[in-house]
């Protein structure tokens, strides 16, 4: 059994008190502006974490044709987090604002390098904050750990699979954007709107209540059952606008007790950058 994907504030504040081995790792990005996350961390953090950015440590280089938050090199990923003082056997615990758009992709970056022990705080800082934890300014130093590569188990498809699913259908396609968005209106971030010709629509935020905190378990399972019916998750590819959000719908499902999914990195913006490919909206 693997351990839960989740860990509360109030599980946290004890670890941080009794255990060494435990790496917080600040994930907070705008997607609308790319400074603000590192700008809010440097105003106030929770004391001990270290920032990760989505534009640099969490993606890759973006050329013309990718989408706009490649993976990064999985080497470079490792060293990073090396150089925040990860080893093998770390906790580490990612966190953001409040629901865990960004803190789902640590999750499932770290997954596919091979680190299995990482959590995501649930509520994020709003949580933090409500269970009495204090926050402070103080970057933090480390001495480098030792993670590396391990046998990864987070499998992902190329814009090519994606294009030969969509003539096939054999896997199902979901995507986590927000139902306007799906639909082909009032996109502001991707050169047009629509879709991947037969993606199934999952709102990531569907996943967590009001405050941001993940809904049980049991109430996932049964939303995915309905959404996916009998098909099994290691047939589901998941998807989003650039491979972010489609990491909150792969947590939840984990959290769900149905693990497996498949991530299409590139998702709706390397798709649509493409040279004559279909697309639906309405």
């Amino acid at each position: 059994m693997r351990p839960s994907a989740l860990i509360s504030a109030t599980e946290l504040r004890s670890l941080l008190a009794t255990q060494n081995d435990v790496l917080v790792v600040d994930c907070r990005y705008a997607l609308t502006d790319a400074s603000a996350g590192a700008e809010a961390y440097a105003n106030g953090h929770i004391p001990g974490a270290h920032y990760a950015d989505l534009g640099t440590l969490l993606s890759g280089p973006v050329t013309g044709m990718t989408g706009r938050h490649p993976l990064p090199d999985p080497q470079a990923f490792a060293d990073g987090m090396a150089a925040m003082g990860a080893n093998n056997d770390t906790l580490i615990v990612a966190y953001d604002a409040d629901d865990a758009m960004f803190a789902a992709r640590l999750w499932w970056l770290l997954r596919w390098i091979g680190h299995q022990n990482v959590r995501v705080l649930d509520g994020g800082l709003k949580a933090w904050l409500e269970a009495g934890g204090d926050l402070n300014t103080r970057a933090p130093s480390a001495q480098r750990g030792t993670l590396a590569l391990r046998t990864r188990d987070m499998p992902t498809v190329t814009f090519t699979d994606m294009l030969e699913n969509v003539e096939s259908r054999k896997r199902v396609m979901v995507d986590a954007r927000s139902p306007d968005r799906y639909r082909g209106e009032n996109e502001t971030i991707d050169p047009i709107g629509g879709r991947i010709p037969g993606a199934l629509n999952r709102f990531y935020k569907e996943n967590v209540d009001a405050g941001g905190r993940f809904k049980p378990a049991e109430e996932l399972r049964a939303a995915f059952h309905e959404l996916l019916g009998d098909t099994p998750p290691e047939q589901v590819i998941h998807q989003c606008g650039s491979g972010v959000s489609a990491c909150h719908n792969l947590l939840a499902m984990e959290i769900a007790g149905l693990g497996g999914g498949t991530l299409y990195p590139g998702s709706w913006s390397e798709w649509c950058r493409q040279r004559d490919v279909p697309v639906e909206r309405g």
